[in-house]
């Protein structure tokens, strides 16, 4: 997407450090605008020209990269943003950099968008119209910060205790919403469309416009592929013979007004997918379905939503200590 040339002749200044910015906004000379586009995944070197008007038409240039949300700005644009609003980069402020913020949202909410600092002390954006948070890809399998490891750990008790609505509503809807899935439909909803065994169903948008659809099976405890299972375990067996209804049977799409097919199943456990059971499911499965069945357990749960830096649910919470979290911008 592109922005109003207004847009970002400011935010230009801004990375230059001109004027009226140049109160809450460090000055880069030509080095450092170079330096710049380096921190933030690009190799664009300044050619000598006029500051701005080159940071301009970079800026043009990064916000054609590729992008992980359809319809939203380059993943290289976040990290434009991000590299601006370096907190330690502070000027004639704290690292809170309220000014700063104030000056980047006038500028940003022309084309409908905010900037926000989250827990993590890294500055995202958010899309005003539908509350959707952007930022570059987060990579599930890099290594937590301290924080971040206490929060996960947060979130394996609270996956612990709590019943499978909990997990589907305070863990799965808002972590699919943040990957980008549109009309996301959970069993028990007011539209009432859910049949064959699936638990949420959804759509997401390719960048050719075009819909692919899911459904999921959620379970809480862990999948095997024992004879019998043990309390709070589930048979892969059964799941495979719910997926395979999912799979074969349409569901109604009221936003087109007609009925379509599952095009990919989601197997979603609050525990361990052993690997008995996603072998025995292979098994199961010729070389035409095999693509269309999917895993995610309790790691790549917890890994997605850390990563995502989605809020806790309440519940997980200690009583004393849910209003701290107060300031979390989502």
């Amino acid at each position: 997407m592109d922005f109003k040339n207004r847009t970002l002749t400011q935010i230009a200044d801004m990375i230059c450090g001109n004027a009226p910015f140049e109160r809450y906004f460090r000055y880069r000379s030509s080095k450092f605008l170079t330096d710049f586009f380096y921190d933030s995944g690009s190799e664009y070197e300044h050619d000598g020209s006029t500051r701005g008007v080159w940071v301009t038409e970079t800026l043009k240039k990064v916000l054609q990269g590729p992008n992980t949300e359809p319809n939203m700005p380059a993943d290289g644009f976040l990290k434009v943003i991000q590299v601006l609003m370096d907190q330690s980069d502070a000027n004639n402020e704290d690292h809170q950099r309220k000014n700063a913020l104030d000056l980047l949202n006038v500028e940003l909410g022309r084309d409908g968008f905010e900037a926000f600092y989250a827990e993590d002390r890294q500055c995202y954006l958010k899309h005003t119209g539908s509350q959707k948070i952007l930022k570059p890809f987060a990579n599930p399998h890099r290594p937590f910060s301290t924080i971040e490891a206490k929060k996960k750990e947060t979130l394996i008790a609270y996956l612990g205790h709590c019943s499978e609505d909990d997990l589907i509503e305070d863990i799965l809807l808002p972590l699919l919403r943040q990957l980008g899935f549109y009309r996301i439909t959970a069993a028990g909803h007011k539209d009432k469309a859910l049949e064959y065994g699936k638990d949420i169903w959804m759509k997401y948008m390719l960048p050719t416009q075009h819909m692919l659809y899911f459904g999921i099976q959620v379970k809480k405890g862990k999948l095997d592929a024992a004879g019998m299972s043990k309390t709070d375990n589930a048979n892969i067996g059964e799941i495979h013979n719910q997926v395979s209804m999912m799979l074969g049977h349409e569901i109604f799409d009221p936003e087109i007004g007609k009925k379509v097919l599952v095009d990919h199943a989601f197997i979603v456990a609050g525990g361990e997918i052993t690997k008995a059971a996603r072998n025995w499911l292979g098994g199961k499965l010729d070389a035409s379905k095999r693509s269309q069945i999917m895993f995610m357990d309790r790691e790549d749960i917890l890994n997605l939503f850390i990563v995502n830096n989605l809020p806790l649910p309440d519940a997980s919470l200690p009583k004393n200590t849910a209003d701290d979290d107060d300031d979390l911008p989502f």
